[in-house]
């Protein structure tokens, strides 16, 4: 009897268990549905595990409080196959990003059941078939990205409801048809619909006035409409005196003049949702770009924080660069190239003004600054950054890089990648500024570049000595930006040469690696409150992103796949051997340092990277 029993209880525990996994693992069976029908020749879903309780551990998913997943990051994962239906059981997802792999067949329609989806990136596929219209039912989605596949079929009339959609690309598809103008989809260009066989609507031409028709009544009334088309020319010529007569004392009158009022006249610029702003607004905004307001001043400008009529504050960054005729058709281009740009991590252009002789770009306000100003300039009563976040940062900026260089076509390379120019927004997240804006200063001259634009201290060595840039000088960049997080000290800095120590941070970082003195290689401001793991993984990756050598360097979606812990430990380890097998090879010998080894770039004097500039 008491052995049933125990069968019994059992029985009824495994059940219980049974019927929780289940539950648990909805989203966990949705995602492994993908994973099964996906080919990976690179293992990026190695550790999506079936078996475990919930997909929060594995790697590129992200979840909330509630265990819920909320982010799916697969994009340039070198996957192939096909969506699966199941994916619509994700009911809490908000970014879905499987762009710039091999996937084709068709978009399943029951992603129209992910009703929390702000962000829908497929592009760089090669998908096919049409487009689902149970996607109108995203209320919430701002970004859909589904250029360059083979999509095709008609726009369904349903995405034209989506009144939160701010970023739309549907070109380089096979796509037929009218392209709506209604909805959401008033604010979009031609160049969300280009290399398509749609059929663009022509700009409609204002309606003309209806002609007053000749009736026997109107040649009746003739005598009495001059009588009363007489009294209303008296009446406006009395009201208009006073008006003529103030008009005629401020010509007198000397006035306080804003430049460039004239410009004002330029013909209307409608660029997808960005606002064109008048120059007279911006200037009020700004207190006629006061000194007082100046946030910071660079290689491309000064930057104002301004107050809008609406209250909302600004960024304002009036471009320096003198104007040439004729520029203003590919400023205009390129300024919608940067407004293409979306992502969490990069810095949102909100609008722009232009007149023949200024350029003035709008972004959001960023209230606590910069990274270099949080590490060196902050106030008393501001914190320093503490570890979670330093992590946080780092791993945001490499996303929003990754986008910019394997995502934006062309691509964008930012070719000043620093501290300075990560910004950060309320709740500290890493947000990418100043990108595309060397190529938008470089719209008079050709699109090879020669001029050296960067900060001392971040420039990579090939890109001083060709004046071409490339992706991996945005890498080289953004190792020495993580050494400048990690220490909190400038990338370049004189003041170092009192204690005899190396003028460039990544010089002075490699020496402290080979004395092993680490304790003085972290920023003091922590008070020694961080993993020390993890600052040996970050200075890794810093390092292994600043080799000497342009293809020794990781692109940044790899960066960005190792900060997830996805390789580091293998790509550091062939590198050590490549470094043995090198200096050995060149009889060279240098002191092993526990898991540091000098780069060769170490032998770079700072007179050489400091010179051109």
């Amino acid at each position: 009897m008491d052995q049933s029993i125990w069968v019994f209880l059992c029985l009824l525990i495994g059940l219980f268990l049974n019927l929780s996994t289940v539950t648990g693992n909805a989203e966990g069976d949705a995602l492994n549905a993908l994973k099964t029908n996906l080919a990976d020749p690179n293992s990026v879903l190695q550790s999506w595990d079936p078996t475990l309780v919930n997909p929060c551990t594995w790697f590129h998913v992200t979840c909330n409080n509630e265990n819920s997943v909320t982010r799916v990051d697969l994009g340039n994962a070198n996957l192939s196959g096909q969506l699966v239906p199941q994916l619509g059981q994700l009911q809490k997802l908000q970014y879905l990003e499987l762009y710039s792999n091999n996937i084709s067949g068709r978009i399943p329609n029951e992603l129209g059941n992910l009703i929390e989806l702000v962000s829908l990136d497929l592009y760089l596929n090669n998908l096919n078939g049409p487009i689902p219209a149970s996607l109108g039912k995203l209320q919430k989605l701002r970004f859909l990205r589904l250029n360059n596949n083979s999509l095709t079929g008609g726009i369904p009339m349903s995405l034209t409801t989506i009144v939160a959609l701010q970023v739309l690309d549907l070109s380089n598809n096979h796509l037929t048809g009218p392209v709506p103008v209604n909805g959401s989809f008033s604010l979009f260009t031609p160049i969300s619909f280009a290399n398509n066989q749609l059929e663009v609507p022509p700009a409609s031409p204002p309606p003309p006035l209806p002609p007053t028709p000749l009736s026997s009544s109107s040649v009746g009334n003739s005598a009495t409409g001059a009588i009363a088309g007489g009294v209303a020319a008296g009446a406006a010529l009395l009201f208009a005196a006073p008006a003529i007569f103030l008009a005629w004392w401020r010509r007198r009158k000397p006035q306080d003049h804003f430049f460039d009022v004239p410009a004002e006249e330029d013909p209307e610029v409608h660029l997808g949702q960005l606002k064109r702003f008048s120059l007279r607004e911006l200037q009020v905004a700004s207190d006629n770009f006061s000194n007082r307001n100046i946030l910071g001043r660079g290689g491309f400008g000064k930057v104002y924080k301004a107050r809008l009529a609406d209250g909302s504050l600004v960024a304002v960054k009036r471009l320096k660069e003198e104007r040439t005729q004729g520029g203003e058709l590919q400023f205009q281009t390129e300024v919608e190239m940067i407004s293409m740009a979306v992502h969490r991590n990069l810095l949102r252009l909100r609008g722009f003004c232009m007149t023949p002789t200024e350029r003035v770009l709008v972004y959001p306000y960023m209230e606590n600054g910069s990274v270099a100003s949080r590490l060196r300039e902050r106030a008393e009563s501001e914190s320093p950054l503490d570890w979670p976040k330093r992590k946080r940062i780092a791993l945001g900026s490499a996303r929003g890089l990754a986008y910019l260089h394997d995502h934006c076509d062309p691509k964008i390379i930012h070719r000043d990648v620093k501290a300075a120019n990560i910004l950060l927004d309320e709740e500290f997240e890493a947000v990418v500024g100043d990108f595309g804006l060397a190529k938008l200063m470089d719209y008079k001259d050709t699109h090879v570049t020669t001029a050296v634009r960067g900060t001392i201290g971040h420039i990579a060595p090939e890109y001083l000595s060709t004046g071409k840039s490339s992706e991996k000088t945005d890498v080289f960049g953004y190792g020495v930006m993580l050494l400048e997080l990690i220490t909190g000290q400038r990338a370049f800095d004189l003041a170092r040469l009192a204690n005899d120590d190396d003028v460039m941070l990544l010089d002075w970082v490699k020496g402290l690696l080979k004395d092993k003195k680490y304790e003085t290689l972290v920023d003091a401001d922590l008070q020694g409150n961080y993993n020390e793991e993890e600052v040996e993984q970050l200075i890794q990756v810093a390092l292994l992103c600043t080799q000497s050598t342009p293809t020794e360097r990781p692109k940044m979606s790899e960066v960005v796949r190792m900060l997830e812990g996805d390789g580091l430990a293998e790509r550091w380890e062939e590198w050590q051997k490549e470094e043995m097998f090198r200096q050995d090879f060149n009889h060279v010998h240098h002191p092993h340092a526990d898991w540091i080894i000098a780069d060769s770039s170490s032998n770079i004097r700072p007179d050489e990277l400091s010179g051109p500039r």
